[in-house]
Parts: C-alpha cells; structure tokens; sequence
C-alpha cells in the first residue's frame, strides 16, 4: 500500500539505501518457491527496519513472525558484535528455508530460529530486549505486548507492522472482520498504555515505533 503518489514514492526508493544482494537472492527464491510472498518487508521497509536497528545497536533482537527471514536480516545488521536474534514462527516448512540465508548471511551464528507458537515461546526466553519486531497473527498482537513488555529494558523500541491494515483502520467496521478490529484495539493500547511512547509511521501498510518508558 502506498500514500503517497507513485511517483514520488519511486523517487524515495530510489534515493534511499539499495536492498543488498543476498537479500535480492532472498526476495527472488521467495517469490518462486513461496506462497503469499508479498508478506515478505520488501526492499524499503527492509531498509528502514536496518536503520532503526543501527541507530538502537541492540544487544537481544526478538522477531515475532519469521515467514522467510527477510526482515530479520535486516534487523540483524545493527546488531552488536555479541547480539542476538530471537525469531519464532509457526511455520516448519519454512525452517529450512530461512535458515539457508540466515547461515549465508554474516549473522548467521547471531541468529536463533524457534519453531512453534510465540505465545508459549515468549515465556521460556531469558533475556532482556532492546528491539522487538511484532509481524504475526494480528488478533494476538495484544497478547505479544503484554508478554514482551516487562521483558524491555528502557528505552527499548517495539515496531509492530501492518497497523495501519490497507487503510481499513479508517473504515466503517466490519462486525465480521476480526482481524480490523484487533488492529484498531492494538492501536488503541499503544496510544493509551503509559509504559510506553508511539508513533505511527505510514509507511507500506503502517509501522508503528513504540519506546518503551
């Protein structure tokens, strides 16, 4: 989704960081061997989760919602030399997949895939975070805030992705579309919750920066 006329938009890509080529590798085989691969970031939002994570240097990265890896790549490049990620999705066949980039990639060591469902996953981690990435099921993006929040340290960011859902944020509500109403709820928490600070970026379908207080 964009918001801005084509054009311009072209004009941003352009004048902004060019996507590396292992990841160029990453978005092809994606879109020859994987279903719905336009839930993969994409170049520029690829680009753009890069820079926050290079601005933060996070030491523990947790990624809720791995699909291909994409977007931990990209994360991963403002790592500290003995950082890490945590990325979990529910998806085993993609496990193989990801892991073939994640190994080829200099962060391959840095990154710790886990398989399974991130709300019993989230508990079992030991770790304080710096940087979290919420691109999962949208109806538990409640849930993953309430998990993660106490396992911040200050000043850490939470970026969630999709809020702004194809516009339909602004949209007379569905009382069928569950999946709106959660991202409006979601919203509305991170607006309204005091421990942390929010910004809604519009960019693609909506990126929300969120500072932990």
């Amino acid at each position: 989704m964009h918001f801005i006329p084509e054009k311009l938009d072209d004009y941003v890509v352009a004048h902004s960081e060019s996507e590396p080529e292992l990841l160029q590798q990453l978005t092809r085989e994606t879109f020859q061997k994987i279903l719905q691969p336009r839930m993969s970031s994409g170049p520029y939002q690829g680009r753009v989760l890069s820079m926050i994570s290079k601005l933060i240097n996070p030491k523990n990265i947790l990624e809720i919602g791995t699909f291909t890896g994409y977007s931990t790549l990209c994360l991963a490049e403002g790592l500290k030399s003995n950082g890490t990620v945590d990325t979990i999705d529910v998806n085993e066949e993609l496990y193989d997949f990801q892991r073939k980039f994640f190994d080829k990639s200099e962060y391959g060591k840095q990154i710790v895939q886990h398989l399974g469902n991130a709300l019993n996953i989230i508990p079992t981690l030991e770790k304080n975070f710096d940087l979290v990435f919420i691109d999962a099921d949208k109806d538990n993006y409640i849930n993953y805030f309430h998990l993660i929040i106490d396992k911040m340290n200050e000043g850490a960011i939470i970026l969630s992705d999709n809020v702004l859902w194809s516009g339909k944020v602004i949209q007379t509500l569905d009382p069928k579309d569950k999946m709106t109403k959660a991202v409006l709820e979601y919203n509305t928490l991170l607006k309204e919750d005091n421990r942390v600070e929010t910004v809604v970026l519009p960019i693609r379908d909506g990126l929300t920066i969120s500072r932990k207080l």
